[in-house]
């Protein structure tokens, strides 16, 4: 792949689409004002706009989800400042094309033009692709763009991200969308479209702005002689509108912490909805199940010990029936869990007793809990003075001990009031006044 230069730059930047190009490209901004969306970035003040009146660009990471201008805004910025642009997608290019540019940046700077390299998709490079850039950029030898669907925490090396800003895109919202209906229109000289059809289209593009164009580009290509674009053409040009999943990626696990966080708010509708918002966008119900039994577990535990059996039952009906039967399954289970009493006691007490158990020594067993099969064993006295509790009054042994010697009692589980959790508090402190009873001096 040879990097691409100039094709962003000076008078390019303002060149006209050819007109049978795609209606994303045609409306493709040629300056900032024709921006939409993005107010956060562009607005007075804000960074991007300082970038672009300045005609100084720092190297920089547009983060946002598809459709929202990150090549749009790499494009204008590389104008802004009179740079020529190399243009690299990280799908296709590797080391040998990243050293191409590096040349090509070292020849443009000899002739005193500075430059611009934009990557598509950086998170698609690897470490060893990503290194290849820090000592140029660190040197200045060009303004690094990358452009990523994907949280850069994680996908992007920390020694690149350290010496690029990173600047978060947002979906466009409905304003922004109609804006662009509109512009389309008229480029189009398309019919209007009713407000239940342009509702409807405006939610079918979830925010993307290249989804939003290319399906209105197909609706007025198929009923360009039509008087007006309804909902009806809009199913029969679209068929089922489908919403953005991004299995996998921070939209996919903000919608699991969404459905968590309703379930554990004791909020059943919200609950509903995140459950639905995921299995709309392509969620596999079987994950959802296996988050629902996380759920019963890790925030109801004890005070309602039917959550797991019901979330248990919820996955296997599933299983049986498959969609769209089986969902109205995890739904119920949904629903319970966000109205059942709430308990993390378990939870708590297992991540304590765990970490007690990471960072201490391995304590041997106490004799008396030892088991004794063979008669040397007894012998050593595995097992004795262990105390049988069905044979104690109320089937409890006061006053013995189970934990290692050495290791202090401790209450790692102590119960909510709440639902069931409520009666164990109850249980617990009786049978801790036994233990008193039966261990006076220490009281």
């Amino acid at each position: 792949m040879t990097p691409q230069d100039g094709l962003f730059g000076d008078d390019e930047a303002a060149a006209v689409a050819p007109p049978d190009a795609p209606l994303a490209e045609r409306l493709r901004p040629r300056h900032l004002d024709e921006v939409v969306g993005q107010r956060h970035l562009l607005g007075p003040g804000r960074p991007l706009r300082v970038a672009f009146e300045s005609g100084r660009l720092p190297s920089i990471i547009l983060w946002g989800p598809p459709g929202v201008g990150k090549t749009t805004l790499a494009r204008l910025l590389a104008a802004a400042t009179g740079a020529r642009m190399i243009v690299l997608s990280a799908v296709l290019a590797g080391v040998k094309e990243i050293r191409g540019a590096v040349e090509q940046a070292e020849a443009w700077r000899r002739a005193g033009q500075a430059t611009v390299v934009f990557v598509d998709e950086v998170h698609r490079f690897n470490k060893a692709q990503q290194d290849a850039f820090l000592p140029h950029v660190e040197s200045g030898l060009f303004s690094f763009i990358g452009a990523t669907t994907e949280n850069p925490s994680f996908e992007v090396n920390s020694a690149l991200l350290s010496r690029a800003t990173v600047h978060v895109l947002h979906p466009l919202d409905e304003a922004d969308l109609t804006a662009l209906i509109e512009r389309a229109r008229a480029l189009l000289a398309a019919p209007p479209l009713t407000e239940a059809a342009r509702a409807r289209l405006v939610a079918h593009a979830d925010g993307d702005a290249r989804r939003l164009l290319n399906a209105y580009e197909n609706l007025a290509a198929a009923h360009r002689d039509a008087a007006e674009l309804d909902e009806a053409r809009l199913e029969t040009t679209l068929g089922e509108l489908l919403r953005r999943g991004d299995k996998g990626g921070d939209v996919f696990y903000d919608q699991i912490s969404a459905l968590h966080k309703s379930v554990r708010g004791s909020d059943p509708d919200a609950a509903l909805y995140w459950l639905a918002r995921m299995l709309d966008a392509g969620a596999d119900p079987r994950y959802a199940a296996r988050r629902l039994v996380r759920m019963a577990s890790e925030d109801i535990g004890l005070a309602d010990a039917r959550a797991l059996r019901l979330t248990l039952d919820a996955a296997e009906v599933y299983e049986r029936l498959g969609s769209p039967e089986g969902e109205l399954a995890l739904a119920q289970a949904v629903v319970y869990l966000a109205i059942a009493p709430k308990s993390n006691a378990v939870y708590k007490a297992w991540g304590a007793v765990r970490e007690l158990v990471r960072s201490d020594g391995s304590r041997p067993v106490p004799p008396h809990l030892r088991n004794a099969p063979t008669k040397l064993m007894k012998t050593l006295g595995h097992g004795a003075a262990y105390r049988y509790a069905h044979d104690e009054p109320e089937g409890y042994a006061a006053g013995e001990d189970y934990l290692p010697e050495g290791l202090p009692q401790r209450r790692w589980y102590e119960p909510v009031p709440r639902g069931l959790e409520a009666r164990i508090a109850e249980r617990l402190e009786h049978l801790r006044a036994l233990d008193a009873a039966a261990k006076p001096d220490e009281g």
